[in-house]
């Protein structure tokens, strides 16, 4: 019998910027539940990414699978330093040789959506973020810049309006979209000229508690990188003399470390267990970076606690907000990035006594809202659809040729 024309195919390559034990993010997690969903299905997906470091590693959820790479992955560094060939990168992804795929998936925040298809082919691109250093983050990111700094600020300038070209032309190859929140499809929208359909990705709730008595310290947890504004953090509970822990590690530590009062303590890296226990005995989440979507915040309501965050970005899809009066709020968002708009935000939150307010388990329930069984829900359905209609459309294209419109007139 032919198989139903929305069972998905066979032959099914799912793609990925790259697989190394460097990087661990909620993207990898993305692309870990679709791998976890075609296999559950019977279609196990051919990997490819421009490196793998991962296949060969013991204990590794990629332990000896096949992965497709990029020639990348044969230059010196290439698979523990990918990033430093940048310039390369576009290129690089363009020579993994899909065809054998019916239905090539990437999982992209950079290059992963370039490669390159044939007509009979659907691509489903699920996009973390259009590449944010070569758009609207270009300027910050060179101010940030080591080499911009010694004097190559004009060479970088060049590489990434050429990313820039390469980014907005990639995305049209690829046949549909899929955010990861309303803001990046705004963003693809502005960027790309395309419309994109939003699925949250998969956020593991079911790890944490919801029930435990709060302490009084408030909790900020994420990589200590620039973007992630976490100094606005430490001098907001410096000038408040209210009790923060940060979590977390990267190149602002140091700078954090000398800028934090006697309120603040840096704890560094933690283990899931001890990021588990702080999240569910933590009065607050604080964090007031603009994020994509954001999965601290939401692993935070999944343990109960209230989030205090900025009110722009992905967050604006998952944090219901005390103080606009949304009914079962979760949390309060302050408007602007900027110390004072934090501070005052924290106050409020003290003022009122929230944490009281705000009932932890109503907090859970709305965080299960974006838990692996919904993602694998909507992003399953959103591939029969796109696999539907793609068929639909060839069937079109290998119809009789003498009802092709105006060949016989």
């Amino acid at each position: 019998m032919p198989p139903a024309p929305d069972a998905l195919p066979r032959r099914i390559a799912l793609v990925h910027e790259w697989f190394t034990p460097r990087s661990s993010g909620g993207a990898e997690l993305v692309v870990q539940a679709i791998d976890a969903l075609l296999t559950a299905a019977d279609r196990q997906p051919q990997l490819a990414a421009l490196v793998d470091g991962e296949s060969r590693r013991p204990g590794s959820w990629l332990e000896r699978r096949s992965v497709l790479t990029s020639p990348i992955q044969r230059l010196p560094w290439g698979v523990s330093h990918v990033q430093q060939y940048l310039p390369l990168l576009p290129l690089a992804i363009e020579q993994i040789d899909l065809g054998a795929a019916d239905l090539v998936i990437s999982s992209s925040h950079l290059v992963a959506k370039g490669v390159l298809t044939a007509p009979d082919q659907l691509h489903i691109s699920y996009v973390h973020t259009p590449v944010r250093y070569a758009w609207d983050q270009m300027h910050a990111y060179l101010q940030r810049s080591a080499l911009a700094r010694r004097g190559f600020g004009p060479l970088i300038r060049w590489q990434l309006h050429a990313l820039r070209q390469w980014d907005q032309l990639s995305a049209q190859r690829v046949d549909h979209l899929i955010a990861n929140s309303r803001f990046t499809a705004r963003r693809i929208r502005k960027f790309w000229g395309r419309q994109a359909e939003v699925i949250h990705p998969p956020v593991d709730v079911g790890r944490f508690r919801w029930d435990a008595p709060r302490d009084d310290v408030y909790l900020c947890l994420c990589r200590l990188v620039p973007y992630k504004r976490v100094d606005l953090v430490v001098e907001a509970f410096n000038r408040l003399k209210l009790p923060l822990v940060v979590v977390g590690d990267g190149p602002e530590r140091a700078r954090l470390q000398a800028l934090a009062g006697p309120t603040v303590t840096l704890l560094g890296r933690q283990s899931p267990q001890q990021v588990e226990a702080l999240m569910a005995r933590c009065r607050a989440y604080v964090y007031a970076g603009l994020e994509d979507f954001g999965i601290a915040p939401v692993e935070a309501m999944a343990s109960g606690a209230p989030v205090i965050a900025l009110g722009r970005g992905g967050l604006l899809d998952t944090v219901r907000c005390a103080s606009a009066g949304m009914p079962k709020a979760t949390g309060v968002l302050f408007p602007d990035q900027t110390l004072e708009s934090l501070q005052q935000a924290v106050q409020w939150f003290e003022e009122q006594r929230l944490w009281r307010q705000l009932d932890a388990e109503v907090i859970r329930r709305w965080a299960e809202r974006f838990g692996p069984d919904a993602f694998a829900a909507r992003f399953e359905a959103a591939l029969q659809r796109a696999w539907a209609a793609h068929r639909r459309s060839c069937d079109v294209a290998a119809s009789d040729p003498a009802k092709v419109p105006g060949l016989l007139s």
